[in-house]
C-alpha cells in the first residue's frame, strides 16, 4: 500500500498537488493505534502518558554585582531567583521534597559530603543552623542553585558568556574582603574532590571556603523535585 502511494505521489502532474493533504490522511489511517496515542499524548485506553520527556537546561549563573551588606545581598539575589522562605510547618527537608520556589540552608560538612559523593540529593533546614551555613535555591523549575560569595577575578570567570569549559571556583559561605560579591551557582555542574575548610582552623564560627569544579556540563543527577 504504502509502495502504491509513494509512485502515485512521484508521477502525479503538479495540477494534482492539491491531493497531497487526502494522502497525508491515509497515511495518518494507516498509522499503528499505538503510534497515534504516543503522539497525541494519550494511551489507548485514554490516560494521559510522558511522549519524549526534554531535559531541562541547567540555569545560568547569577551574580549580584552591587555593594551592600549580608543581609542586603542575600534579598537581592532571593528576590532575582524568585524563591522564599520554606514554610514554618517545614523545619527540614531533603532538596527534592522541598517546594519549588523556595530557599533553606545547609551544614558545610553536609554540602562537602554530597558533592564529593555526587548525592543526588541535600538535607536542607529552614533557619541557618550555623553563621557559615550555605543557602541553598530551589527555583520555579526545580533546579538548584548553591549561594556564596567570590572574589572579582573568580567574577568574570563564571559569568555564562566568559566562562571556559572548566574553573576553579572557591565558594566562601560569607563576605568577605577577598570575596565580597554574592553568586549563585548550579548544583548540576559542580565537581568537588575535597571538603570545604574554615578560613580561620583555630576559630569554630569563622566562615568557610569551598573549592570546587564549576564545570560547562551537568556532573550530577537531577534532584528536581515534583512540588
Amino acid at each position: 500500500m504504502y509502495d502504491v502511494i509513494a509512485r502515485m505521489m512521484f508521477h502525479a502532474p503538479l495540477r494534482h498537488l492539491a491531493a497531497a493533504g487526502l494522502v497525508g490522511v491515509l497515511l495518518t489511517a494507516l498509522l499503528p493505534a499505538s503510534l497515534n496515542a504516543a503522539r497525541s499524548g494519550t494511551s489507548p485506553g485514554g490516560g494521559k502518558t510522558e511522549v519524549l520527556p526534554v531535559q531541562k537546561a541547567a540555569p545560568s549563573v547569577v551574580i549580584i554585582d552591587a555593594p551592600g551588606s549580608e543581609a542586603d545581598l542575600r534579598r537581592q539575589l532571593r528576590s532575582k531567583n524568585g524563591v522564599a522562605e520554606l514554610g514554618a510547618s517545614t523545619s527540614k527537608t531533603m532538596f527534592s521534597q522541598a517546594p519549588t520556589g523556595t530557599f533553606g540552608f545547609i551544614l558545610p560538612k553536609f554540602l562537602g559530603l554530597a558533592l564529593v559523593t555526587q548525592s543526588p540529593d541535600l538535607a536542607l533546614e529552614r533557619v541557618s543552623p550555623s553563621t557559615s551555613a550555605y543557602e541553598v535555591h530551589k527555583l520555579a523549575d526545580g533546579s538548584g542553585l548553591l549561594v556564596g560569595f567570590m572574589g572579582k577575578d573568580v567574577l568574570t570567570q563564571v559569568a555564562p558568556s566568559q566562562r571556559p569549559k572548566s574553573v576553579r571556583i572557591a565558594l566562601h559561605s560569607n563576605p568577605s574582603e577577598k570575596a565580597p560579591h554574592i553568586v549563585a551557582v548550579p548544583l548540576v555542574k559542580l565537581a568537588a574532590d575535597m571538603m570545604p575548610l574554615r578560613t580561620d582552623p583555630k576559630n569554630p564560627d569563622s566562615p568557610v571556603v569551598f573549592e570546587m569544579d564549576l564545570q560547562s556540563s551537568s556532573t550530577r543527577a537531577s534532584t528536581h523535585g515534583g512540588q
